[in-house]
């Protein structure tokens, strides 16, 4: 029997759940079809899930034939929630991407396919909804391989059409077919496995059109991964059962894992659960290619390799908000929430001990919505929020050397970093240059450690520090007064007192998110559309032709139009949309007048600060981060212009 790992991934409403419903019943798993609308779906096996009639949660079934056990991933569909189904992506062995008939391929699809591409994931195409009016097999074809791959072709007929089309894909395939008139199959499967070609069905999965058809494409177009027979596996979801035991979810990705073992330093796994829907069975181990559920463990987490390396998620929060604990007590909430944010890797808690205030990062209101209920629900806290704010980033557009000096009595240690500008996207890059005879291998230990272990905040406004690359140049440490700590201590001023430097030069850029949005309106609205873009600071294009209804693409600012769909639904009176996708960081539309509100002093952040440590006659004096190259100990290797 053929062994398949695949996703289920969609935009909203696309018909997911549906899909794998359907699935289910008519590969003869199911004895009863349910609903999402009844609140009876197979994978929607929560309460809040069942209530909303939306997927909040990623889910696991076993679709069964007699050639095929497909071990079903069911993932949520709203944007609010699109790490989660990120991280799944990582452990697939192809997916299926949902597209509604009567939407077509929509800003979030755009997202999903770049995120299938980003993890090399084969994909099947399942256009759903077919039996709406308006439904058109052609058009949606044509806007499929138009926006997303125009190697995506209809896989519903296998005849000589097809065989045309794939032979366009790869010259020796074209050569094959114009000698024997067909193609191998074996060759197809390759292309379909290597993201060369995309099969593309259709159907309605409410009306159970197409679904016979589609599993048989399964069966017939996909193929079996090889595994090492080393173990290693990969953590794709964190969550916890009825009774509170912590689930880890993982993908076996080499090797086998057998139950009452040691995975990771001084961790047990108890159990090892095979899940269908809410229920499971127990197994006394597992192997390569199995999705399994851990028991036992406490310190694992999404994206994180076992044996092999973590996959981190490139889509993050960009709004926050505070919470109101009403008359709860604020330290169970912040217990409450440190068990959510294990479960959610969007979710980011900032706790301050000394306002006694919990700060949240989301990715959007309805995401908040969702935790509110979710905390009343499991951990009877009735709580509410404040109004959130835009999440900024800080970075740089020219490298500057950056020193940390930390001598106190009986203390020693110096580190030299270049800070350089990173390529959009890339976070934060971390390197060492420094070679072992100059500074010992667990000093440049404690270096990186220091580096990977703090959230770096920049010097505008104090935002995270982001699309930077640190890389370790020189260090110092003494024979005699080095001790544990010493290089963190340099490491954290050395940062600062770097970005000090780049603030006076000007090489500091605030950073904020950008929407990429699709604005469907009635025809007699674009001009007030445009209007509101170009106020919103925004770009855009307008589609060729005009018809009753326009739509129109562009990016603009999150903190202009995060509210916008409110005033699309009233001056369309309802008939507007309004789609909105995170596209990234790119830099601050008004910066002058952010950095201006915040009034943030980067040297009164004694949490942050960038000044260094010196020792003269016996005793340790504070240098000011301007002051810091005339003192330091080892020379510069970039000086200032």
């Amino acid at each position: 029997m053929k062994k398949i790992t695949t996703g289920i991934v969609a935009h909203v409403d696309a018909g997911k759940t549906t899909l794998s419903e359907a699935m289910l019943y008519e590969a003869g798993n199911l004895r009863k079809l349910g609903r999402v609308d009844n609140g009876d779906a197979f994978l929607d096996t929560d309460n809040l899930e069942k209530k909303r009639g939306i997927t909040i949660f990623s889910h696991e079934a076993q679709v069964k034939t007699d050639s095929l056990k497909l071990t079903l991933l069911d993932t949520p569909g709203h944007m609010d929630f699109v790490t989660q189904t990120e991280s799944v992506l990582s452990v697939l062995d192809y997916a299926i991407l949902v597209i509604s008939a009567a939407d077509g391929v929509t800003s979030y699809t755009k997202t999903l396919w770049n995120l299938l591409n980003r993890n090399q994931v084969p994909t099947f195409i399942f256009v759903n909804k077919m039996d709406s009016p308006d439904a058109d097999k052609k058009k949606i074809l044509t806007d499929i391989q138009g926006n997303l791959s125009d190697s995506s072709f209809d896989f519903s007929k296998i005849d000589d059409s097809l065989y045309e089309n794939l032979a366009t894909v790869n010259e020796d395939l074209l050569d094959e077919y114009l000698n024997k008139g067909e193609l191998d199959q074996d060759e197809i499967r390759k292309m379909i496995s290597q993201r060369q070609v995309f099969p593309v069905y259709f159907g309605s999965a409410l009306k159970l059109n197409g679904i016979k058809e589609f599993i048989q494409g399964f069966e017939d177009w996909t193929e079996e991964e090889k595994y090492s027979d080393e173990f290693s596996a990969r953590v794709f979801k964190i969550s916890h059962d009825e009774q509170g035991n912590r689930l880890t979810w993982v993908k076996v990705l080499g090797g086998r894992l057998k139950a009452k073992t040691e995975l990771l330093a001084d961790e047990k796994i108890d159990q090892i659960r095979s899940y269908d829907g809410s229920k499971y069975e127990v197994l006394p181990e597992a192997h390569a290619g199995e999705i399994v559920t851990l028991t036992g463990l406490k310190t694992t987490y999404p994206g994180q390799g076992i044996e092999t390396a973590d996959k981190s998620n490139i889509i993050r929060p960009v709004l926050t908000y505070r919470l109101n604990p009403e008359n709860n007590d604020i330290y169970a909430c912040l217990d409450a929430l440190k068990i959510l944010e294990d479960e959610d890797s969007t979710l980011k808690l900032t706790w301050s001990q000394e306002l006694q205030e919990i700060h949240l990062q989301v990715m959007g209101e309805i995401q908040l919505e969702i935790l509110g209920q979710i905390l009343f629900d499991r951990f009877n806290l009735d709580v509410t929020f404040d109004q959130g704010n835009i999440l900024y980033k800080e970075t740089i557009n020219k490298p500057i050397e950056a020193v940390g000096h930390f001598e106190p009595l009986r203390h020693y240690s110096e580190a030299h970093f270049l800070l350089e500008p990173g390529e959009e996207g890339s976070g934060l890059i971390f390197d060492s240059q420094v070679s072992l005879e100059t500074l010992a291998k667990n000093y440049q230990h404690q270096i990186m450690t220091a580096l990977k272990s703090k959230t770096h905040l920049g010097v505008l406004i104090g935002a995270p520090i982001t699309d930077m690359k640190i890389t370790l140049i020189n260090g110092k440490a003494s024979n005699v007064h080095t001790v544990g700590g010493d290089f963190r201590e340099a490491t954290y001023r050395g940062v600062r007192q770097g970005l000090m430097e780049a603030k006076t030069m000007g090489y500091c850029k605030l950073l904020e998110p950008w929407y990429d949005f699709t604005l469907t309106i009635p025809a007699d609205q674009v001009g007030r559309a445009i209007n509101d873009i170009q106020r919103m600071n925004g770009e855009f294009e307008m589609p060729d032709g005009q018809t009753q209804f326009v739509s129109i693409t562009g990016s603009a600012p999150v903190a202009e139009m995060r509210d916008y769909v409110n005033e699309v639904r009233s001056y369309t009176h309802g008939e507007g949309s309004l789609e909105c996708v995170v596209s990234g960081y790119r830099p601050c539309h008004n910066s002058e007048e952010i950095i201006s509100r915040g009034k943030y002093d980067p040297v009164s952040d004694f949490d942050n600060t960038p000044n260094s440590v010196f020792c003269a006659h016996g005793a340790g004096f504070t240098v000011t981060w301007d002051k810091v190259p005339e003192f330091a100990h080892l020379e510069y290797q970039y000086p200032l212009d």
